[in-house]
């Protein structure tokens, strides 16, 4: 690794035909992820620390919504640390919830994943936004790059793998 670039959890390969954006704001962030959101075809993966009031806007509930109507078989799978905020900040999500519970997967990390620090969306096999640090808006958007994206996909399962469900579609408690 050459010593001008730091070093980071993931490192994209370069594909032919990819188009990658190195972001430095925050709005520079929630705007690559509105347009990842609105590109997705079957599966949207999200791990992060938490999911704040900023990710339940009307504007993206409503990219949800219509990604999850447009086929049976779209899927939304979120990894989180800390989900117990969801109900507070993010009431929108939690109304999905409801006639999608089918399609929304929201779990919580255990142990073993608990220090992975940086946050990433991927959307099917094509396309992912990757923060290097929880705590940092410095993101890379990566379109088209097949081999890097798959290799996130694969680090997601990894978490996926240590996680729990920690929210229902239902509040009966049983």
């Amino acid at each position: 690794m050459s010593a001008d670039r730091p070093a980071t959890a993931f490192t994209p390969s370069r594909w032919p035909g990819a188009q990658e954006s190195l972001l430095e704001s925050r709005g520079e962030y929630e705007a690559a992820f509105d347009e990842l959101l609105a590109g997705a075809r079957s599966l949207i993966r999200i791990f992060d620390r938490r999911l704040a009031r900023d990710f339940d806007t009307a504007a993206r509930i409503a990219t949800l919504r219509r990604f999850l109507l447009a086929s049976r078989v779209n899927r939304v799978r979120i990894v989180l640390h800390e989900p117990g905020t969801l109900a507070r900040d993010c009431p929108r999500l939690m109304a999905l919830l409801g006639p999608f519970g089918h399609a929304i997967a929201i779990h919580r990390t255990l142990a073993p994943a608990q220090r992975v620090y940086d946050p990433f969306a991927l959307t099917d096999t094509t396309a992912f936004l990757h923060r290097f640090h929880y705590d940092h808006a410095r993101s890379l958007y990566s379109r088209g790059d097949l081999p890097a994206t798959q290799l996130l996909a694969l680090r997601f399962e990894e978490i996926w793998e240590v996680s729990r469900p920690a929210v229902s579609a239902t509040r009966l408690g049983l």
